[in-house]
């Protein structure tokens, strides 16, 4: 009997229950929180499941699976966890690249290229990021962690992660997470934040659209001035931006519609899902339960905030000069990177005001512009920094 209550009890001493504590054990509930808003609330799912499984791998006790490498000499042999091997995607800002030439592939620039307009809707939508590094200076951080952080807010996970990975390794783990969950989250977060500064006229305002055919000469040539022009100016944002030209030049090029097709579907869902599951690597009970991760998460929230809000007032300011083509104002808020979340947003906060509403082709014209406004702007922030290294 003895030795049945020792084996028993030195199972469960090297069971994960053992190794239990109650920030492991909030950190398991959080993660099925968000399964449950992906997969029971549709709230972004390609994103939310991925994370929130990732951080219930990342928070089960003595798994092994993010162990670090560790060699025995003496064998010449070594081990490693698994998911430690695929977070190096992260740490090095492979994925993101690759993921760049996946949305690149997907993404229609037609509606930007009959509206150039809409291109100054997605640079306005990219101030909220430097009113976030400010903050972030304010609160103690370096200059250079201060403008990873800030880079949040532009709703761009893969810029977000590549920023941090050059400027404040550190705080990779915190930024990745904070970028992506924002990003699933846009859903609910952007109509809080555009209703702040609209009202229920504003968002009823109705928009005319008149479909313009763009050159296919025009579509090929788009991509690669845009690079050239981008690896002049800012060389730091070519590993962002050449990547997204790439892989939209593939798709409007005509001769390579199998890349295109690839790069769109299993290319971009494969990296999309590694993506998901392995920033998850930092949302262990030990890391992301600290004062700087909860700093971290709130700047990006109001960084995400504040570029919907300043989209929005940029647009209102612009009928003010222009009164004769007024935007909705919501639609300024689409300057944001999430593609196409935020056009989605847009549509239906329109069609809620007024069911004949329809602003979606708008939308992702300033949808779209985000992207580049995006990526740009952390090409800018990597180009700064490497100048002056200093700070």
């Amino acid at each position: 009997m003895d030795f049945l209550v020792e084996v028993v009890t030195k199972i469960a001493q090297g069971s994960g229950f053992a190794a239990l504590d109650i920030k492991t054990i909030i950190m398991l509930g959080i993660a099925c929180v968000l399964l449950y808003m992906g997969i029971g609330k549709g709230f972004e799912p390609l994103l939310l499941v991925p994370i929130a499984f990732g951080m219930l791998l990342a928070n089960l006790p003595i798994t092994g699976l993010f162990a670090e490498p560790v060699y025995d000499a003496a064998t010449h042999s070594g081990t490693v966890g698994f998911m430690w091997v695929l977070y190096q995607g992260v740490q090095y800002a492979i994925y993101p690249s690759i993921i760049f030439m996946g949305i690149g592939a997907m993404t229609d620039f037609g509606p930007l290229l009959a509206n150039p307009m809409s291109l100054m809707l997605g640079a306005a939508a990219q101030l909220g990021i430097f009113a976030a590094f400010l903050m972030a200076l304010v609160l103690g951080f370096e200059p250079a962690e201060a403008a990873a952080i800030g880079v949040i807010g532009g709703a761009d996970g893969p810029t977000a992660i590549l920023t941090a990975s050059k400027l404040a390794v550190r705080l990779l783990p915190a930024i990745a997470i904070a970028a992506y969950s924002y990003m699933a989250l846009v859903p609910i977060i952007q109509p809080f934040a555009i209703k702040l500064v609209t009202t229920k006229k504003d968002r009823a305002m109705r928009m005319p659209y008149r479909a313009q055919g763009v050159s296919k000469r025009l579509r090929i040539l788009f991509p690669i001035v845009v690079t050239a022009i981008a690896g002049l100016v800012a060389p730091s944002s070519v590993a962002l931006v050449g990547f997204l030209m790439f892989g939209n030049l593939i798709r409007e090029c005509g001769v390579l519609t199998s890349l295109s097709q690839t790069a769109q579907n299993e290319l971009a869902n494969l990296i999309t899902l590694l993506l998901g599951i392995t920033i998850s690597f930092s949302m262990r009970a030990e890391q992301f339960v600290q004062w700087q991760t909860l700093m971290i998460m709130g700047l990006g929230l109001v960084a995400f905030v504040l570029d919907s809000v300043v989209g929005v007032l940029f647009v209102k300011v612009l009928n003010l000069i222009t009164p004769k083509n007024k935007i909705n104002p919501m639609v300024g808020a689409a300057g944001i990177s999430a593609f196409p979340m935020s056009s989605r947003v847009i549509e239906k906060l329109g069609q809620e005001a007024d069911s004949q509403n329809h602003l979606l082709m708008h939308a992702v014209a300033a949808n779209v512009s985000g992207q580049i406004a995006s990526v740009v702007a952390g090409g800018v922030v990597l180009q700064y920094f490497a100048n002056n290294p200093i700070l």
